[in-house]
């Protein structure tokens, strides 16, 4: 089967990152985790690639054994929908690495609630409440 999946390219800290999505989606879940063994390239223990869950869409990573002169960026981003004024608030700030939002949490006539914040892992989310 065909199919496509946003892929996250950490630099050692793809385990940490997958713990914390899946810890606040009520769906979340690591599916599947490849590591590196002794042999390397990468560090022992470190992903090779893992698959996970948050909010009914499957999501790549792994941690890359090379450095890059690049990280993430906002122009691509984790889009999710929440059915509650209680659950955007919570996503909002656990998701928001406390830099200054990209937009911060707020009705800005498309939807009753919307915020749109780098986490921490600098992987951006929107969040909207419709």
């Amino acid at each position: 089967m065909t199919r496509a999946l946003p892929f996250l390219m950490f630099e050692g800290r793809a385990q940490e990152a997958m713990d914390f999505y899946t810890s606040l989606f009520a769906d979340g879940e690591i599916l599947e985790t490849k590591r590196y063994g002794p042999e390397g390239p990468g560090p022992e223990g470190s992903i090779v690639t893992a698959r996970f869950r948050v909010a009914g869409q499957e999501v790549m990573c792994s941690d890359s054994p090379v450095s890059h002169d690049f990280t993430f960026t906002p122009s691509i981003s984790l889009f999710v929908t929440v059915d509650s004024e209680d659950e955007i608030r919570r996503l909002a700030a656990a998701l928001d690495a406390g830099e200054k939002p990209f937009m911060p949490l707020n009705n800005y006539g498309f939807s009753t609630l919307f915020a749109w914040v780098q986490d921490r892992f600098g992987v951006s989310w929107q969040i909207m409440l419709p």
